[in-house]
C-alpha cells in the first residue's frame, strides 16, 4: 500500500468534508476520497434550512444533532469565509409552517426551550402578503438557511488550507483489512493504508460496506426547482404539506422537494417539475407568472429507524460510519461531524453515542 493516513474519509460531501475539518483540526493527518467531485451529490441539491421539515415530529436523537449544530452554524459560517474568502450566506429568515398540529409543536418548543409564535391566519398574510392560503400557523423565527454549494465551496477551501488531502473521481471499491481491523481502502487506482477509514458516502454506504456487513441506506431521491422571482418576494421559509418555498437572497426561490423510491436514478422528470410548479403557485399565485431557471435531483441516504448512523463498525476495529442522515445531512452535520471525530480520537462526546450506534 502507499499513501499512508491517519484516517481516510470515503465521501466528499457535506458530512465527510465537516469531519476531516474535525479530525485535521486533532493534528491527524487526513484524505478525503469521492467517485466524484466533493460536494456534487445530496449535500449539493439539498435546500439549506438548518431544521428537520417539522422538527416537533423528529425522534430526540434527531432533535438533540440538529440543536448542537444550529448553535454552532454561525461561527461556523464565519469561520469559514475567513478560511475561504467564500460567504456560506448563512441567513437567520424564519420559518412559517402552515396546516400543522399547533399543539403538538408548542408542546414540543416548550420541552426544549425553542421561540415559536403561534400565527392566526391574519398574521399570515401580513407576514407573508403573497399566500393565498392562510390558515393557523406558527413561525420558527430562529430557523436559519445557507446556500449549500457555497458551505460547500468554503468546505473545500478549508480543507486544502487544512492540509486535508482530497482525491477525486477515484471510486473506492472496498475497504481494505486483516479480517478483523482496517488497513486503508482499494480504489481503481491502488490502495491507499490508513489506520482508521470513515464512511461517509450516503447514499452509496451500504454498497460499499456489504461485504463487511452494515445497516441499511437506501437512496431516495428529491428534485426541487429554482424560480425567478420579483425581489424580496418572501421573507420566511414556508412549509405547507411537506413542500417548502426558500427565499434565497440574491432573489430567486427555491421549490421542493419531492421523495421518490427510484434506487440510483437521479435523473429529473417533467412529472415531479409540475407537481412542485403546482404547489408554489397554488400556494402563491403570484409565482404563475415566475420562470423555472433549474431543476435538479439528488438522492438522500436514508434508513428505516430514522437515526443516522455515526459510530464504529462492531465487527471491523478501526471502521467508522457516518451516514444515513436522509433529508437533514446539513442540519445535522457540524454535530455529526464533531460526535465522529470525538470518537475517532477517543474524546468525551458531545452527546451520548448509543443512540446512533451501529447495530
Amino acid at each position: 500500500m502507499q499513501n499512508g493516513y491517519d484516517i481516510v474519509i470515503v465521501g466528499g460531501g457535506v458530512i465527510g468534508m465537516m469531519t476531516a475539518r474535525e479530525l485535521s483540526q486533532h493534528g491527524a493527518n487526513v484524505c478525503v476520497i469521492d467517485q466524484a467531485d466533493t460536494g456534487k451529490a445530496a449535500s449539493w441539491a439539498g435546500g439549506g434550512i438548518l431544521s428537520p421539515l417539522y422538527p416537533w415530529t423528529q425522534n430526540d436523537a434527531i432533535t438533540h444533532l440538529a440543536h448542537w449544530s444550529q448553535r454552532a452554524y454561525p461561527q461556523l459560517s464565519a469561520d469559514l469565509q475567513a478560511d475561504s474568502g467564500i460567504d456560506p450566506e448563512y441567513l437567520a429568515s424564519g420559518l412559517l409552517a402552515l396546516n400543522v398540529d399547533v399543539g403538538e409543536a408548542s408542546a414540543w418548543a416548550s420541552k426544549w426551550n425553542i421561540p415559536l409564535e403561534t400565527v392566526s391566519p391574519g398574521d399570515v398574510q401580513r407576514l407573508e402578503p403573497y399566500l393565498a392560503e392562510s390558515g393557523q400557523a406558527i413561525r420558527l423565527p430562529d430557523v436559519a438557511q445557507i446556500r449549500n454549494p457555497r458551505l460547500l465551496r468554503s468546505l473545500r477551501d478549508s480543507l486544502d488550507k487544512r492540509g486535508v488531502t482530497v482525491i477525486e473521481n477515484q471510486a473506492v471499491n472496498s475497504i481494505a483489512n486483516d479480517g478483523t481491523r482496517v488497513t486503508g481502502v482499494v480504489t481503481d487506482s491502488g490502495d491507499i493504508s490508513a489506520n482508521h477509514v470513515v464512511v461517509a458516502c450516503g447514499a452509496w454506504t451500504s454498497k460499499l460496506l456489504e461485504p463487511i456487513g452494515c445497516p441499511t441506506i437506501y437512496p431516495a431521491r428529491g428534485q426541487m426547482i429554482l424560480l425567478r422571482t420579483p425581489p424580496d418576494s418572501f421573507r420566511n421559509i414556508v412549509l405547507v404539506d411537506h413542500h417548502y418555498l426558500i427565499p434565497r437572497q440574491d432573489g430567486r426561490l427555491l421549490v421542493g422537494s419531492t421523495l421518490e423510491n427510484t434506487g440510483f436514478d437521479n435523473s429529473t422528470t417533467d412529472d415531479a417539475k409540475t407537481e412542485l410548479k403546482t404547489f408554489a403557485r397554488t400556494l402563491a399565485p403570484i409565482l404563475s407568472s415566475c420562470p423555472v431557471e433549474r431543476h435538479w435531483a439528488g438522492l438522500r441516504p436514508g434508513n428505516d429507524r430514522n437515526t443516522p448512523y455515526i459510530g464504529a463498525h462492531p465487527e471491523m476495529e478501526g471502521l467508522y460510519v457516518n451516514s444515513g442522515h436522509f433529508r437533514n445531512g446539513l442540519v445535522l452535520a457540524p454535530a455529526s461531524a464533531r460526535l465522529m471525530a470525538d470518537l475517532v480520537t477517543n474524546q468525551a462526546p458531545i452527546l451520548p453515542p448509543q443512540a446512533y450506534a451501529i447495530q
